[in-house]
């Protein structure tokens, strides 16, 4: 991995953000925690929301400023998410963002396994955008950023579910860059191998299918990605804070990766 990477190793600590506010949602570890660390750097005010109450509890006395929220959220619970975006004062940034579906190759699922993830994934960020936008036009900036995967491009073996319900964010937000009002931006972020309790248990799971040590799955994940090294949270959330700038505003229906260039599709 290499030398630890810190919030202030990277930019935006200039209060940039000052005056706006953010949503992370799935922010108790992983991208979706370097995302309001990064965004509170920024001058943010942040609301983070997941299921676990403790993590973000610790995460938000973590976070750079003050007067950030942290929420208890189960994002497949839909009734609970369309109450929870109807009550948000008023928000500038929303990241959506959740953990992925279970590893495995889509023929052993049934349709009942999409239910719980395209709730968690799409039918969440969709419901949450919604309830925004109105209050983001009246604001008149509006940025919405999408954790989504680099295999919306190039799908990616054992993980068949997730390829799918990906692929779905990756669709939803190029129509909604073509409806939304101008001075609201949409935009994904694909990242690569990152240094998450998420490939952890990927790498457990090809391991535990495979009979191949976890240590030697992940070694020929690097041998296809020209850094070698997995790419630290904190990367990927510099890239969506940029994407949340005032001056990001031309930047509109995108798909960035971050994935340290492994993918070969240009």
């Amino acid at each position: 991995m290499g030398e630890e990477l810190l919030e202030d190793d990277f930019p935006f600590a200039d209060g940039v953000l000052e005056g706006r506010a953010a949503l992370v949602c799935g922010a108790s570890r992983g991208i979706g925690r370097a995302c309001a660390l990064m965004l509170a750097r920024a001058g943010a005010k942040v609301v983070v929301c997941a299921r676990s109450t403790e993590d973000l509890h610790e995460l938000v006395q973590e976070m750079h400023g003050g007067g950030h929220e942290a929420f208890a959220l189960d994002l497949e619970d839909t009734p609970a998410v369309e109450s929870f975006a109807a009550g948000l004062g008023e928000i500038h940034i929303l990241v959506n963002n959740s953990g992925g579906p279970p590893g495995g190759a889509l023929l052993d699922n049934d349709v009942r396994d999409f239910d719980g993830p395209l709730r968690r994934h799409l039918f969440a960020s969709h419901t949450i955008t919604q309830a925004l936008v109105p209050g983001m036009k009246e604001a008149g900036i509006g940025r919405i950023v999408n954790i989504i995967s680099t295999s919306v491009r190039e799908p990616i073996d054992n993980i068949g579910l997730s390829n799918t319900l990906r692929g779905a964010m990756a669709s939803w937000s190029k129509s909604l860059s073509r409806e939304l009002p101008e001075c609201i931006t949409i935009n994904n972020i694909l990242p690569g191998f990152t240094d998450t309790d998420r490939l952890r248990s990927l790498s457990d799971s090809i391991s535990e299918r495979t009979g191949k040590p976890a240590d030697e799955v992940r070694e020929e994940w690097m041998r296809g990605v020209p850094i070698q090294r997995l790419i630290d949270p904190l990367e990927t959330a510099v890239a969506v804070t940029w994407l949340c700038l005032p001056s990001s505003g031309s930047v509109r229906g995108v798909s960035l990766a971050v994935d340290g260039g492994r993918m070969r599709s240009i």
